[in-house]
């Protein structure tokens, strides 16, 4: 059901952001995108802000809003610790102060390292820096949705690939875009090993879905990620298929990564979070799914599709 309410989506410029805004825009809804570096989008308001600083955040949310935490920092331990924390509290601050709701996408890394099937009731048991740091705001944000002071969901999502996506996305960037440009492929871990990726346009139109669904506040959903996943392996065979290209790897070993880290700290940033791709990598949503009656986008159609779409802006 259509909500007379302002959307407004903090960390407006990522992979998520833009399709986002176009998904309410295109469904009637009054949006607003906040940014350090905020792009005009046709059909929306923008507005600058520095996330960090709770008279910006304040400023930028409305009266009885939707807010959408999708903020991105760059991938470095100690800016996540300084940053992160600040971004939270603000902005769970300035929606309490608000009477607005919140909606944060979050990833998997509180979770740590999981054998079998991650789901919405598995445990948060972080096993990496940037995951303490991931564990630490969602438990701030539960305690304040338990206090209730707060009607907030989190929303989390497996790796992202798909239109939008070539800036953070690993297997658009390690695989996709190699492949594309006759280069070998450099997949993380082990390819042997099973890995869920959440299509982007799947991952704005849940979105939405959650904000227009009053019962969806409060509780924790994972957006709809294709199944079974595909063994790196798999993926790379259907992304080479569908280039018209063989394919050629050389992956990135735990041995190499630590290596590269002495020169790099992106490498380094990197190297902790390899226990994803050394042991099988399974997302299920099927809570969302059944909820909302809502059938993922298959790998096939999703590799085909982003393909098509960075070819068509000129990346590939």
């Amino acid at each position: 059901m259509k909500t007379n309410s302002k959307h407004i989506i903090l960390g407006a410029g990522g992979a998520i952001g833009q399709p986002l805004a176009e998904q309410l825009i295109a469904n009637g809804e009054s949006v607003k995108l906040v940014s350090r570096n905020a792009r005009a989008v046709e059909g929306a308001d923008v507005f600058k802000a520095d996330l960090t600083d709770l008279n910006q955040v304040n400023n930028a949310i409305e009266e009885s809003s939707i807010v959408f935490l999708l903020a991105g920092l760059r991938y470095s331990i100690s800016v996540w610790r300084e940053q992160w924390p600040k971004i939270m509290r603000n902005t769970v601050q300035a929606c309490e102060a608000k009477n607005a709701k919140l909606i944060f996408l979050d990833n998997v890394y509180p979770y740590g390292k999981v054998e079998g099937r991650m789901t919405e009731e598995t445990l948060i048991n972080p096993c990496s820096k940037k995951g303490q740091v991931r564990a630490e705001i969602v438990e701030y944000l539960l305690s304040e949705i338990a206090a209730k002071k707060i009607d907030a969901l989190i929303a989390r999502s497996a790796d992202f690939y798909g239109p939008y996506a070539n800036k953070t996305s690993p297997p658009f960037i390690l695989i996709i875009e190699r492949l594309a440009k006759g280069k070998r492929a450099m997949p993380l871990g082990d390819v042997n090993k099973v890995h869920s990726y959440t299509y982007t346009l799947d991952c704005a139109k849940a979105l939405y879905l959650l904000a227009e669904e009053e019962s969806a506040f409060n509780q924790v959903w994972h957006l709809p990620t294709a199944a079974p996943p595909l063994t790196t392996s798999q993926f790379m065979q259907l992304v080479a298929g569908k280039l018209g290209e063989k394919v050629k790897y050389f992956p990135f070993t735990r041995m190499l990564l630590n290596l590269g880290g002495l020169f790099t700290e992106q490498l380094r940033e990197v190297a902790e979070m390899l226990y994803q791709s050394e042991h099988d990598y399974v997302f299920d949503s099927s809570k969302f799914e059944q909820h909302f009656d809502f059938k993922p986008t298959p790998y096939e159609v999703g590799v085909e599709a982003t393909i098509r779409y960075f070819r068509k802006i000129g990346v590939l």
